[in-house]
């Protein structure tokens, strides 16, 4: 089969934003110019890569499997052009990090510390849920990933570099803030809002409280922190977040961490990436970077204008 470079991008382009008209203006072509390469690609092939219905376009079974293809293409040719400017030497490179969304505004302000330091990188961020974060390291579609612990049976390499506390937070107004070590048994009357099955938070919570043998009452489940934390600030219940989330809203009185017994949860932050991955020259600096600075950038960034009541539990 003898397709040629240019015609792998156009096809990814494509299959990517499953529309000619998009591909065409992220390429800079016109849309017939687009449609000649789809169809002289698939005459090379034997097989239609897309099919219509309606108005809008699909990839059939030989465009999906043919896009997977592209996709580890193109990649490779990206570690190429790495590997040759790592051996001319040039302080360049492209990074691709995704994050969980627990960990996002930590990470925004990591990655803008590191860029400051590598101003000659080109850098692309994910931010979203643990499900998403291992389809991406599934697929290779990113270098670095910054987690909770990986699965233990992937084919991954996990390293922590920071704790992650796991609070209980309240609007400012609760009963309870006015308390000090609170009984675990206390929380069961309390209703509680929760993230989605899938959320390694959720996993952790359920796993924290079972061994305790205590059942909290979850009245609403959600697919993110920021959700949490409004329903929280509305009073439709207690939460249980990462502390790395809670920086804004504790400076601004939206919120209060309760001081319960035997809190907080602690886990880890890993930073990950795939078992025998490559990784470019900017992507090893930036996990040494992780490794070695993480923990120090969030003392010196948030522990300034920390009240004592929160900094007892945000450094536990």
């Amino acid at each position: 089969m003898r397709v040629t470079l240019r015609q792998l991008k156009v096809f990814e382009a494509v299959a990517r934003n499953l529309s000619y008209t998009r591909a065409s203006e992220e390429l800079h072509l016109t849309q017939p110019a687009v449609s000649i390469q789809i169809r002289q690609l698939e005459e090379k092939i034997g097989l239609s890569l897309f099919e219509q219905l309606g108005k809008r376009i699909f990839l059939t079974e030989a465009g999906r499997e043919l896009h997977r293809y592209s996709k580890a293409i193109s990649r490779q040719l990206l570690e190429a052009d790495e590997a040759f400017a790592e051996l001319k030497g040039l302080g360049r490179g492209r990074l691709i990090v995704s994050v969980a969304s627990t960990v996002g505004f930590f990470a925004t302000r990591l990655l803008a510390n590191f860029c400051r330091q590598h101003q000659g990188i080109t850098l692309s961020l994910e931010i979203t849920n643990r499900q998403t974060l291992l389809s991406r390291l599934e697929a290779n579609e990113t270098d670095i990933v910054i987690m909770g612990r990986p699965p233990a049976e992937s084919e991954l390499v996990g390293e922590s570099f920071m704790d992650n506390p796991l609070v209980v937070i309240a609007s400012p107004g609760h009963p309870l803030t006015k308390r000090e070590q609170i009984p675990l048994a206390e929380l069961v009357k309390e209703p509680f809002v929760v993230r989605e099955t899938a959320s390694g938070t959720r996993r952790a919570m359920e796993k924290y409280f079972a061994e305790q043998k205590i059942a909290l009452r979850t009245t609403m489940q959600m697919t993110s922190n920021e959700a949490i934390k409004w329903a929280v600030m509305a009073g439709l219940g207690l939460g249980i977040v990462s502390v790395h989330t809670l920086e804004l809203e504790l400076a601004g009185g939206q919120l209060a961490i309760l001081d319960v017994k035997s809190l907080p949860i602690v886990r880890q932050w890993y930073v990950v990436h795939r078992h025998g991955k490559r990784l470019s020259p900017i992507a090893k600096a930036f996990k040494h970077y992780v490794l070695e600075q993480a923990a120090r950038v969030w003392d010196s960034d948030y522990g300034r204008g920390r009240s004592s009541a929160d900094a007892q539990y945000i450094n536990k």
